[in-house]
């Protein structure tokens, strides 16, 4: 298992060549993997925090975005959750998750986060203490469900 260096900025902290390896990463898993044809810049990135995990060689290796109360629900929440398809199956996806739950909890002084999940992945965010709080939708084309986590 790589070594990995977790890094949280705020969108103006980030410099341009993160910038651009965040958007190529996920153009890459939410794009060109998923076949999903949307409109990934959604202007909540300049309000967020990323949390990136670079490589040794600081290419991306795994990233998120921690959106503040108010942004896409009442309550925090964590979106854009990926791991970079040479680095999946070695558990760097919930390391990710679990430091990124703590940060968010600690960042906006909230005892809940809610996240739209899909629907392949509840087990995933179950298991990090997430619960089912809808009934499954199509997003884009894929089924979602939102889940929520409370402290």
């Amino acid at each position: 298992m790589e070594i990995i260096n977790w890094k949280i900025k705020k969108f103006e902290e980030l410099s341009n060549d993160e910038l651009y390896q965040i958007l190529w990463l996920r153009s890459k898993v939410f794009v060109v993997e998923q076949n999903c044809v949307y409109l990934d810049n959604d202007f909540k990135d300049q309000q967020s925090f990323h949390f990136c995990g670079w490589t040794s060689d600081n290419s991306l290796l795994a990233y998120l975005r921690i959106l503040p109360p108010g942004l896409s629900y009442t309550e925090a929440s964590i979106g854009r959750v990926l791991v970079n398809p040479d680095y999946r199956g070695k558990g760097y996806g919930l390391e990710m998750m679990r430091l990124a739950i703590i940060q968010t909890l600690e960042s906006f002084g909230v005892d809940a986060i809610k996240i739209g999940a899909q629907c392949y992945l509840i087990k995933f965010y179950e298991s990090l203490g997430f619960a089912i709080c809808s009934d499954e939708f199509l997003e884009d084309g894929i089924p979602h469900i939102e889940m929520i986590y409370k402290k």
